[in-house]
């Protein structure tokens, strides 16, 4: 009983640090870029090329905080500001994801087959945001040589449906495949690919408030595979 009442302690300090973060440092942060672009335009016919391109990295390090910020936000409340869990339609679930990635998915030309997909107990958008964050990463981390395939589909294990999303992008190195889940793990530059380092572990955290967990299986160069599982509905 005390390890829980510690937990429940600790995600609640969790949530509060995260609600002040997020409330106290946007302002700021709105403050910080709004003036950047204030003397960026103002400015700009007496601004040298220098001075123009270190106000441009000021403005863009205050994005990625705002979206750093708000990304420990979210993962601060899968626990404790998430809707209770009920019968979810993973078909429906897929439908929304996808259609959040509609640009991407367009952009990067992707062909995303979703096989028939059961009914879960769940969080319809916390599921929602699992799917969308692991086909997103497929379409971020593509192959350059070749157009982005993802292949989505759930296998029943005994008393528990196993979901994967196989990609044909550029792998992981098998020492790196753990460490993925942890929280702002990064494998590449942020000049090379952007994102915070939270979405993966975000995508663990759900899995666990829905009875299970996630995994993957990769070889560099030839595609990954995510799966996670969640018991079936009793």
């Amino acid at each position: 009983m005390r390890t829980q009442d510690d937990l429940a302690r600790s995600n609640d300090d969790l949530e509060q640090f995260a609600y002040a973060a997020s409330h106290d440092l946007q302002e700021p942060l709105r403050t910080i870029g709004a003036y950047m672009d204030l003397v960026k335009s103002r400015y700009a016919r007496v601004l040298d090329g220098d001075a123009i391109e270190f106000i441009d990295f000021a403005i863009d390090g205050a994005q990625r905080m705002k979206i750093l910020i708000d990304d420990l936000l979210e993962y601060s409340r899968v626990d404790t500001r998430g809707m209770p869990l009920e019968p979810v339609n993973c078909n429906d679930v897929i439908e929304d994801a996808l259609g959040n990635l509609n640009s991407a998915i367009a952009d990067s030309r992707a062909r995303v087959e979703a096989s028939p997909l059961p009914t879960i107990n769940g969080d319809r958008s916390q599921l929602s945001r699992l799917f969308q964050n692991l086909v997103g990463n497929a379409l971020k981390f593509r192959q350059e040589s070749r157009k982005p395939r993802v292949q989505i589909w759930a296998e029943l294990r005994g008393r528990e449906w196993v979901f994967a999303i196989k990609d044909n992008g550029i792998g992981i190195a098998p020492e790196h495949q753990d460490r993925v889940f942890e929280m702002f793990s990064r494998l590449h530059s942020r000049a090379r690919y952007s994102g915070t380092g939270i979405g993966l572990a975000l995508c663990s955290k759900i899995a666990q408030r829905h009875g299970g967990g996630i995994w993957v299986e990769s070889e560099e160069g030839e595609g990954s595979t995510f799966r996670f599982n969640i018991p079936v509905m009793s």
